[in-house]
């Protein structure tokens, strides 16, 4: 076997995790001392089997932060850069995953805070107002919600249940 196959077999363990981004890939490989002539040519080989696409990549982050991890937009267009994927890829994905399998709109902070708020309500339902505020919007804040947002989700929520 020789330093492509190994590198490119390594990769493709990497890979079965979990979709990858390119920088990902390339980041996984440089840690594990491949030289870059090998990169490149593995690079270029999971591209043309479509193994390796940051555009898809992006919307399969997107989906999975927005379905299980309710984070505001800001925040996963953040990660994402973080993971090497393009201004432009990450704002086309976002403007084409507009709606989730229900059919109800994802990509509005708003809609999303309030979720969260009424989902962990019950959990200070012993609390007092101001307390609620406190813990919900700390909460929220970590998830990268502004504090607009967090006011209006808190506030709407609120106002129905009192």
């Amino acid at each position: 076997m020789d330093e492509f196959e190994k590198y490119l077999n390594k990769t493709l363990l990497f890979l079965s995790y979990r979709p990858r981004s390119e920088k990902e890939v390339r980041e996984n490989l440089l840690k594990k001392k491949a030289q870059l002539g090998i990169i490149e040519r593995i690079i270029k080989s999971l591209k043309e089997q479509k193994f390796l696409d940051d555009k898809d990549f992006a919307k399969w982050f997107i989906e999975q932060r927005l379905r299980f991890r309710q984070k505001s937009l800001r925040i996963i267009k953040l990660e994402l850069k973080q993971k090497g994927v393009a201004k432009e890829l990450i704002e086309d994905a976002i403007n084409n995953l507009s709606y989730d399998n229900d059919g109800e709109s994802i990509n509005n902070d708003l809609e999303s805070a309030i979720k969260l708020v009424e989902k962990r309500l019950p959990r200070y339902k012993s609390l007092k107002k101001p307390q609620i505020y406190q813990k919900m919007g700390a909460f929220l804040a970590r998830r990268g919600f502004d504090w607009e947002t967090i006011k209006k989700s808190i506030d709407g929520v609120l106002a129905d249940k009192v």
